[in-house]
């Protein structure tokens, strides 16, 4: 039998009639069947005034029918439908799990408090099941952050459509800094605060450890301890940390406190593509304002950069190779389009690796890193090795 919304204003009676007569008699799978194509019938016209109003009279007679097929049927097929009022819904999520969990899971009827509320007090699995929401606002997540199990707190923060403040990220690795479980989720996430990641660098695993140092910015400080063997467990490429860091001139001044800012560890940020860095790492060596050392590197003449690179005291047989890097750069820049961090440090590394100034002139060390990093972040790109075996 196909329902339609007109069937409930036929003259065999009352709305309690017309269910009556669809869902009459037969199995429960047989009655569940025909809830669903009511359901059906509701969704498709519910943006009509008719079919609003059918959801108004229909849909409470099922969330009150005896047979629980019937009522998980209207929540499964409604669960993300507005026809589901907050009422209905606040209704449902009272009713057994099979019929609570669709509804919690994904209706829109619910507000924030309703929410934030329902993790306090309802429970370990509907907590998971609210953290696991296709969005999550920061009230919810802090109202989960406070009273969630473990199970909760890792789903929540492995919802990248979650929204948590930083506060409550920094609160759960110290609730939970013993869950490599819930450490590993937060590290996962698609961007981190620097002091969630200082607090994570301690206490997650070799494999989140890497993936965390090569994702996320790490504060300089802690970058450097890592680069200096200050934690066994992991090591890390400052030069990755540079394209990374969020402030640089901070970022440049603990590396050139610990003498880290060296000529091959500016080369490599260039021909990686870092540029800010290598800008604010030529105005912390020269002693001159960014602004002004961002000029002097882009100078379209010869002079800007030559005569920054003599003032920060770099030797002059690198030269020929920072200037071919700023070229390459700007070559880049210039093509225009759209790239992706990691092509453009493919395209850079390419381009640099084939300049005739770095064969002549760069270390073989850094050739040899430079060439590790293009295959791996661009595996179907090879420079010709014989243009870089010339000796240094």
């Amino acid at each position: 039998m196909v329902w339609r919304p007109a069937d409930c204003r036929s003259p065999e009676g009352s709305r309690e009639a017309v269910i009556r007569t669809i869902l009459k008699g037969g199995t429960p799978e047989e009655r569940a069947e025909a809830a669903e194509q009511v359901c059906l019938t509701i969704e498709r016209t519910y943006l009509t005034e008719e079919g609003r109003k059918v959801a108004e009279e229909v849909l409470p007679i099922l969330a009150d029918d005896a047979c629980e097929l019937v009522r998980r049927a209207l929540a499964v097929t409604l669960k993300a439908s507005p026809a589901i009022s907050r009422k209905l819904a606040l209704k449902l999520i009272k009713d057994v799990d099979s019929v609570a969990l669709p509804v919690l899971s994904a209706s829109p009827a619910f507000t924030e408090a309703d929410l934030a509320e329902i993790a306090r007090i309802g429970g370990p699995t509907r907590q998971v099941v609210i953290a696991k929401r296709p969005k999550v606002t920061s009230t919810v997540s802090e109202a989960l952050v406070d009273h969630g199990v473990e199970r909760a707190i890792e789903a929540v923060c492995s919802n990248d459509n979650a929204e948590i403040p930083e506060r409550c990220l920094v609160r759960v690795v110290e609730r939970f800094s013993r869950s490599q479980a819930v450490l590993s989720a937060v590290a996962y996430r698609r961007t981190l605060p620097l002091s969630v990641t200082e607090k994570l660098v301690r206490l997650v695993s070799d494999a989140v450890l890497d993936h965390l140092v090569s994702h996320h910015e790490i504060p300089p400080e802690v970058a450097i301890g890592i680069a200096l063997g200050a934690y066994e467990r992991a090591t890390i490429d400052l030069v990755d940390q540079a394209g990374l860091t969020g402030d640089p001139a901070r970022f440049v001044k603990h590396l050139n406190a610990h003498e880290r800012l060296t000529p091959s560890f500016l080369l490599r940020a260039l021909a990686n593509g870092h540029m800010v860095f290598l800008e604010y790492s030529l105005a912390e060596l020269a002693r001159v304002p960014h602004r002004r050392a961002r000029l002097m590197v882009h100078d379209a003449g010869p002079l800007g950069l030559r005569a920054l690179y003599e003032k920060a005291d770099l030797p002059m047989r690198l030269y020929p190779a920072f200037r071919a890097g700023v070229d390459a750069w700007r070559a880049l820049e210039g093509e225009g389009g759209i790239l992706d961090r990691v092509r453009l440090q493919a395209l850079m590394l390419e381009r640099f690796l084939s300049c005739e100034a770095v064969e002549f002139n760069v270390l073989q060390d850094d050739i040899a890193y430079l060439l590790d990093r293009l295959d791996a972040c661009s595996p179907g790109a090879q420079a010709d090795p014989g243009l870089l075996s010339q000796p240094a």
